[in-house]
């Protein structure tokens, strides 16, 4: 299995009217029970609008996101699917249900941080 980040941009959900938010929380959620039932699910959250720092390799932190950047995450899902094709069928329904457009991105495994992980669950 692989893990794929799906994300949206912070701001892609605006055009909804507030009225609606409570009938697109509702479809996303399902989604999301989908996906946990389909055993998929590893992580998802909404970010903070705009709440981000920034830390240099020297400790200096900044607020704010990078200052060339023109867009930033608003929230993202991670699932651990058997391909790319079936990781842009769960970004499908998740863009219908949030009703905004999703980025798909393969997660780059890590084979030590997973004998890592797997070692800390051993002990």
């Amino acid at each position: 299995m692989t893990r794929y980040l799906i994300s949206f941009n912070d701001g892609a959900m605006d055009h909804i009217p507030a009225a609606e938010m409570p009938e697109v929380g509702k479809a996303a959620h399902a989604v999301v029970q989908e996906a946990v039932n389909a055993g998929v699910w590893v992580f998802g959250a909404g970010l903070e609008r705009q709440q981000a720092s920034i830390v240099a390799t020297d400790g200096m932190v900044t607020d704010g996101p990078y200052p060339e950047t023109k867009e930033v995450v608003g929230g993202f899902v991670v699932l651990d699917v058997a391909s790319r094709e079936e990781a842009l069928a769960w970004a499908a329904k998740i863009a219908a249900s949030c009703r905004c457009a999703q980025e798909v991105r393969e997660l780059m495994p890590d084979p030590e941080m997973e004998e890592m992980l797997r070692q800390a669950d051993r002990s």
